[in-house]
């Protein structure tokens, strides 16, 4: 028999479950195994895939190709616009190649499952493989067999089967033949933006997941929030991908703290809740098919009358608020491709809160320019922040960016960092900004190439919570 395997959101060789079951059925059946990387580039640009994401997919793609090259295999690119190509086109491959059976990953979105449907209703032998969360979607439900919907029952229903589990990743195949000459270069069809900041390729991944849990874990929970410090794993771009899978992460964790998820005094515990928060909001948009259509998952979400201010969603975007911590931020993600945690739900809150801007349009450009861009924590993140979301934040809690900034980044050494223009501006004037209405005059001579805040915070949370009140459930 001769498989296929289908690299989407898996673009590695370890804890590769496809890889494995294809090499075991060529070998059981002296077959022969083939490997496709579909590029769909209009339906990533219908997606709003970041530049930069497809940047670090070409990357890791061009990696595997290598990969496979030396087990044998190759990869093959195949550029199908959209996700409906898919269904004309894969029959005739199987046909072509005599392709017994496919295996691919299974994927939470909506337009994803759809294909993948689709693919099994004409007939293609094609396997999904549930490996992108450490349990399966529909795995963790409630007494009434319903996906949760608060995330600390669902944590520690999650915890109870995860420890019940072995926990221990699976090795990459022996090859399947004689290695491969290299595989010429691979370049997508689509706009990209240098994501060489980041180091490439899952040997790389696993470096890094080792030296966080040797040397940051420990700290992790005191030293997460604050911005200035290297204290995360920053694993979320190979995590988005599939460089790297979450049962990796967590067999990391456990090898160091092997009663972490039973031990509440645990260092690693608040890192394993972070992983149990990417597996809630995958499952979610499994049972709510509708969040992935840019629906709010409070139905109330659709009461809201959003301001929408152009200028100052702009002003936003491009990080001149004049709110340092915010527009701090916000030149990290555009200059990095990646947010700091923490920051993430600061500026999300002011968007949504302080400038009512629906989270719609920061959601998007989250998208556009995110490195680690994934749907399911996008749209969780946002939606908690704004509070629409499914277990998110109370519509009347309005971060205060001013107490954000002294709180957690009280030298200003990040703010600075992004914001050179206030290097020598005196730690007051930044964690407070002075709000001049009425005008755009700076704040203080020593701020005098930085704006004056869009906004004043007291007003802008009495505001928020009056127009934010028809989320009450």
């Amino acid at each position: 028999m001769n498989s296929l395997i289908w690299f989407r959101q898996d673009l590695r060789l370890a804890d590769n479950h496809c890889v494995v079951e294809a090499f075991e059925s060529a070998r059981q059946s002296n077959g022969q195994v083939r490997a496709i990387y579909i590029a769909s580039t209009q339906q990533w640009k219908s997606h709003d895939v970041a530049p930069i994401q497809v940047d670090f997919i070409e990357r890791h793609v061009n990696i595997l190709a290598q990969s496979l090259a030396a087990l044998g295999v190759e990869l093959e690119v195949i550029n199908l616009p959209w996700f409906d190509d898919v269904m004309d086109w894969m029959p005739q491959y199987l046909i072509e190649h005599q392709i017994d059976h496919v295996f691919a990953t299974q994927e939470p979105e909506f337009n994803e499952r759809k294909r993948d449907q689709q693919l099994v209703d004409i007939g293609v032998p094609i396997q999904f493989i549930a490996q992108d969360c450490i349990i399966a979607a529909g795995q963790v439900n409630n007494l009434a067999g319903s996906m949760y919907k608060v995330f600390t029952p669902f944590s520690k229903k999650w915890r109870e089967i995860v420890s019940s589990r072995r926990i221990a990743p699976v090795a990459v195949p022996a090859p399947i033949g004689a290695a491969l000459t290299e595989p010429n270069p691979i370049t997508f069809d689509y706009p990209k933006k240098s994501s060489l900041h980041w180091r490439a390729g899952e040997g790389e991944a696993k470096r890094i997941l080792d030296g966080f849990s040797a040397n940051n874990l420990q700290d992790y929970l005191a030293e997460r929030d604050f911005p200035a410090l290297d204290s995360t794993s920053r694993l979320s771009p190979y995590l988005a991908i599939g460089v790297i899978s979450a049962n990796q992460c967590l067999a990391s964790v456990l090898n160091r703290f092997p009663d972490a998820l039973v031990d509440d005094t645990s260092p690693a515990k608040t890192w394993i809740n972070e992983l149990a928060w990417r597996e809630f909001y995958r499952h979610l948009l499994v049972a709510f098919p509708d969040l992935s259509k840019g629906k709010s998952f409070n139905a109330n979400g659709h009461k809201v009358e959003w301001r929408n201010n152009e200028d100052e969603f702009k002003a936003w975007c491009d990080g001149l608020t004049g709110f340092p911590i915010v527009d701090a931020a916000m030149r990290q993600l555009n200059q990095t491709g990646w947010m700091h945690n923490r920051l993430r739900m600061v500026v999300a809150s002011f968007l949504t809160k302080h400038l009512l801007v629906d989270w719609r349009w920061g959601e998007k450009y989250f998208r556009e320019q995110l490195i680690d861009g994934d749907l399911a924590a996008n749209n969780g993140g946002w939606q908690w922040s704004a509070g629409t979301g499914c277990d998110a934040q109370p519509y009347f809690r309005v971060f205060n960016p001013m107490n954000q900034s002294s709180k957690f980044d009280a030298d200003a050494s990040f703010i600075k960092h992004y914001i050179p223009e206030l290097a020598s501006t005196n730690l007051k004037q930044i964690h407070q900004p002075t709000f001049i209405n009425g005008d755009d005059l700076f704040s203080a001579p020593s701020m005098s190439d930085y704006p004056t805040p869009i906004v004043e915070h007291s007003m802008a949370r009495k505001r928020a919570i009056e127009v934010l009140s028809s989320l009450k459930r």
